[in-house]
């Protein structure tokens, strides 16, 4: 793992995209504040970028760097989850504009895996985490099931994990509003 770690920060340092297994499935990453990275991996999905894609951090410290009002309710939920939960906040900043919502917001998640969460820690940013396929296809639950396209299209891809066949969860989706209300998206 300390190799693939080592690979994929030089690449996102250079401002490259990688395939890295997170708390849920494979997902393509570059540096969450690099709008050429943000807009390569749009175009890589064929996805316009109206549709906005989430972020990982290692731990909920650096909420604060990446949303101006963070209600206290999102703290509790980030630490008391016991499976990976995606809050959408309002008012994002310091992030890649062609990241941020249209109306401002940005998904977050906090992952606990092994793997992501060193790869934020040591990166000191957050990461661009959207699902290895191109738009419109299913998400591949393993990686064997990437698709080539998506798969060249990197400029690094992790080895850790790459042998594993279980079939994750996706995360829970919920937004939570300026002043604290609650809207599941997906449970």
């Amino acid at each position: 793992m300390h190799d693939d770690l080592k690979k994929a920060l030089e690449v996102l340092r250079n401002g490259g995209i990688i395939l890295y297994p997170t708390d849920t499935i494979w997902g393509i990453g570059c540096d969450a504040t690099n709008e050429e990275a943000v807009k390569r991996i749009y175009e890589l999905k064929q996805r316009t970028d109206s549709k906005s894609m989430l972020v990982l951090l290692d731990n909920t410290a650096k909420l604060a760097s990446y949303v101006n009002d963070i209600p206290e309710v999102a703290y509790d939920m980030a630490e008391l989850t016991n499976k990976p939960l995606t809050i959408i906040y309002d008012d994002a900043k310091n992030l890649a504009k062609n990241l941020i919502a249209q109306d401002g917001s940005i998904g977050i998640r906090i992952t606990e895996e092994e793997f992501s969460n060193q790869l934020c820690a040591r990166f000191k940013k957050p990461l661009v985490s959207t699902s290895a396929n191109v738009s419109g296809e299913d998400s591949p639950q393993q990686f064997d099931q990437i698709s080539e396209v998506i798969k060249e299209g990197v400029d690094y891809i992790v080895e850790f994990r790459q042998e594993e066949t279980k079939n994750p969860a996706p995360s829970s989706i919920i937004k939570i509003g300026k002043g604290g209300e609650i809207k599941i998206i997906r449970e």
